[in-house]
């Protein structure tokens, strides 16, 4: 059922990009709270998948710690992976707005589950960025054809969201680069089919002309794999450090120019930073609603708690930021796809 939905809505995303609460910029019809017909269709379809897959199993996944890899499979069969890949490598092509609707309703069944499946979107990201026809074609072709997952590697120990300061070094010999540095807190880098991997190329530019963006196949030799970290409220997502010791990846590996990985990496951030403040949409929204189903059920003097004023304010401020929030996300969503700068 799930499986011809999913066909259905996705196809009929072909060749279309529909917007909500407005169209492309300069061409705004008025402002419009409501989804499109396609839209309303992809949100529904990730909400059952979330109530059947994800759901049932989250609390379980959440204890073992197990890598989901069977909610994961069952998404790329109903089309709710690789969302953003577009239509010529085999992906829906959908655009943020889309995205950040199916990253909402994942999120509400569970957050680990959520994070497994959207990093294979900011993996991909700068492949669709910056690669050219033939990595585009080897490494998102690849993803669409079956389930597999792919891991970016940018963060490390002593660099986060200063991306510039990195310290992982490629250094180029012959017709090849050698990778040399540790990344930390790699989402699905276990289980990664390959990943992508920002490295200074040039200590002498500045920090933002210094890196360059690779993709790096995960079975080449000097790639080890570090313990899995245990992340409160997302245990089953698999998130691991990742080093790299004389890791050759050749020159048609590169994305991009030697040079442009600073502005690849913050070009990918911004098609995918927005889906993580959607997928806090969505444990937001899983939190208002276990919290009134709870104040439904406990009572206090006789009566449910709801019923009591200092209850009642407590859940309406927190529909507040919820609606509030969702709102922020789908402008932000809506401005990316409008092709308006922030």
């Amino acid at each position: 059922m799930l499986r011809a939905a999913s066909r259905s809505f996705l196809c009929r995303r072909a060749g279309t990009r529909a917007r909500t609460l407005a169209t492309a910029a300069g061409e705004a019809t008025g402002l419009s709270y409501s989804l499109s017909e396609e839209q309303a269709g992809i949100q529904d379809l990730a909400r059952k998948f979330t109530r059947e897959h994800i759901v049932p199993v989250a609390a379980e996944y959440d204890r073992s710690m197990a890598y989901p890899w069977p909610v994961i499979k069952a998404a790329h069969e109903v089309g709710l992976l690789n969302t953003h890949i577009p239509e010529a490598y085999g992906g829906p092509g959908l655009g943020l707005f889309e995205c950040a609707l199916i990253s909402e309703e994942l999120a509400y069944g569970c957050t680990g589950i959520q994070t497994a499946m959207e990093a294979n979107g900011l993996a991909e990201a700068p492949v669709i960025i910056a690669g050219s026809e033939e990595t585009k074609k080897k490494y998102l072709g690849r993803m669409t054809e079956e389930p597999l997952v792919a891991a970016y590697c940018v963060t490390e120990p002593s660099a986060g969201s200063d991306v510039a300061a990195i310290k992982t070094r490629a250094e180029k010999k012959g017709d090849k680069w050698i990778i040399n540095g540790s990344k930390m807190w790699i989402t699905n880098s276990g289980h990664a089919n390959w990943f992508f991997v920002l490295a200074k190329t040039d200590n002498s530019a500045k920090p933002a002309q210094s890196l360059t963006g690779f993709v790096v196949e995960a079975n080449t030799p000097g790639i080890i794999l570090g313990k899995k970290e245990i992340n409160m409220g997302q245990r089953c997502s698999d998130t691991r450090m990742v080093t790299f010791e004389d890791v050759e990846v050749p020159e048609e590996n590169v994305l991009g120019k030697p040079g442009d990985g600073f502005k690849i990496a913050m070009k990918a951030f911004d098609i995918t930073r927005p889906l993580i403040a959607s997928a806090a949409v969505g444990l937001s929204q899983r939190a208002l609603e276990e919290a009134v189903k709870y104040a439904q059920e406990r009572k206090t003097m006789g009566v449910p708690i709801i019923q009591h004023q200092a209850v009642a304010f407590m859940l309406a401020d927190m529909a507040i930021q919820v609606e509030a929030s969702r709102g922020l996300v789908w402008k932000a969503a809506w401005a990316k796809d409008a092709g308006l700068q922030n």
